[in-house]
């Protein structure tokens, strides 16, 4: 489902967004003296790697999901392929009332 939605490059987009935070953040602390560069700085380096963390967290999920797909089509193939033999049913001979 989501393989089809995220391209390679959207990914790529999104973790490249969220260093790019973490590196505004670690810049921001260094050029803005004070309490506004530590706010900022905090801020934005915890934004960037609590993005990271849910990306990994969705690339985890995606991953476990292909191989689930995986698991499943090699379960149909291996059904297909294994179909129970279906012996002919004998007719039965009605029962002696007794």
């Amino acid at each position: 489902m989501y393989r089809a939605s995220v391209a390679p490059r959207t990914r790529a987009l999104a973790f490249g967004s969220a260093a790019l935070l973490v590196v505004a953040g670690g810049v921001s602390a260094g050029l803005i003296g004070g309490l506004t560069g530590q706010v900022l700085a905090i801020a934005l380096i915890t934004v960037g790697l609590g993005g990271a963390l849910l990306l990994l967290f969705l690339e985890v999920g995606m991953s476990e999901d292909r191989e689930r797909a995986k698991e499943e089509e090699r379960r149909r193939r291996r059904a297909r392929r294994v179909a129970p033999s279906r012996r002919p049913r004998l007719p039965r001979r009605p029962r002696r009332p007794g």
